[in-house]
């Protein structure tokens, strides 16, 4: 009998990888990988599934309909779930463009294709089919240090270019579902960590850094609050919805791991002082440099979880103290994958995002 796989967008990047791994290891059904390969889009973060017959892998943009129209008559997947998105704050910034073009057109060009898709497929699959859309906190825009966290109902404020771009995009997935009645489901996540995260992005930067003896950039006074998630956990939680979530809904998926930005990296070099004495600078934190602070910065993120632990009986299954030593102890034992994705390009982009 024929397996039906799910189509998965955006997942040679940091979180879809983890969650195709997890996927075909867990769920054991064929999983199609379409993929940009962008700069942070790594396909060495499946080379241990390449040759797996239950996984595809395909390049190609969300944007290209045509593709996307293809696969979908080639494959008929009885799902999509949607990470493909530009997700660093810092390049959207400086680059807005790209942010536009994938995380607002991209998505639209995408949900006009599934839609189609969805619309022709017979009765039963139709009610079983499901698009799920990856999104994040940031939407929610910035907390007070006393405001309750943000709950599915918060309203929108997003504050930086990445972040307006994905509130558009999840405004068209819920538009799609209201309009034309496509069983769309929608994931807010908080701030993720863990293998095969690209080293632009605070947690593996500070790992990279701190190990060369290179400046721990951190900005402003350090004092930025966010609620980290271990990207298992966060794939946990996406498994659990796509399985169990009722169309059209929206959950919020949060590690209950709220720290400031410095008392992050302290931790993080309180382990590698542990892990690594050796190191030319020790103790690490002797490396930390504040930088000028980039515009727009909120101040704290902090996600309510309780519905998705309430109606699907999701918890994070790692604590910030586990989930941190796992990620250090990778990226300590995976120093080819870190040499490979540093090299060249994004060398010269972090000594001009850096460089004051």
């Amino acid at each position: 009998m024929r397996q039906i796989p799910i189509l998965v967008t955006g997942g040679a990047g940091f979180i879809g990888s983890n969650f195709i791994l997890q996927w075909l290891a867990r769920e054991r059904t064929p999983v199609v990988n379409l993929d940009k390969l962008t700069y942070a889009g790594n396909l060495g973060n499946l080379e241990s599934v390449a040759a797996d017959p239950g996984y595809c892998f395909v390049h190609g943009d969300i944007g290209d309909r045509d593709l996307v129209r293809s696969l979908l008559e080639r494959h008929r997947p009885r799902a999509v779930v949607h990470f493909a998105a530009e997700s660093h704050v810092d390049r959207s910034i400086h680059g807005p463009d790209d942010f536009v073009r994938t995380n607002v057109n991209g998505t639209f060009n995408l949900l006009e294709e599934v839609r189609a898709y969805w619309s022709a497929l017979g009765r039963e699959s139709k009610v079983l089919f499901r698009f799920l859309h990856v999104s994040t906190d940031e939407v929610y825009g910035s907390l007070g240090p006393d405001d309750p966290s943000f709950s599915e109902t918060t309203a929108y404020s997003p504050n930086s270019p990445y972040s307006a771009t994905k509130a558009a995009s999840d405004h068209l997935v819920r538009a799609y579902h209201h309009t034309y009645g496509l069983p769309t489901l929608t994931t807010n996540c908080s701030n993720n960590y863990g293998p095969y995260q690209f080293p632009e992005k605070l947690i593996p930067l500070v790992i990279l850094n701190a190990t060369t003896a290179q400046p721990i950039p951190i900005y402003g006074d350090g004092q930025n609050v966010r609620d980290w998630l271990f990207v298992a956990d966060h794939c946990d939680a996406v498994r659990a919805v796509l399985a169990g979530g009722a169309s059209g809904e929206t959950y919020n998926i949060g590690g209950r791991n709220e720290k400031r930005n410095l008392d992050l990296v302290h931790t993080i070099c309180g382990i590698l002082d542990e892990l690594r004495p050796g190191d030319p600078v020790v103790p690490h934190r002797d490396l930390i440099s504040f930088v000028q602070d980039r515009p727009g910065h909120d101040r704290r993120y902090a996600i309510d979880a309780r519905k998705i632990e309430r109606e699907l009986g999701w918890c994070p299954g790692e604590t910030f103290e586990t989930g941190m030593r796992k990620t250090i102890e990778w990226y300590l034992a995976n120093q080819k994958w870190v040499s490979e994705v540093t090299s060249g390009g994004y060398r010269q982009w972090m000594a001009a995002q850096y460089s004051q």
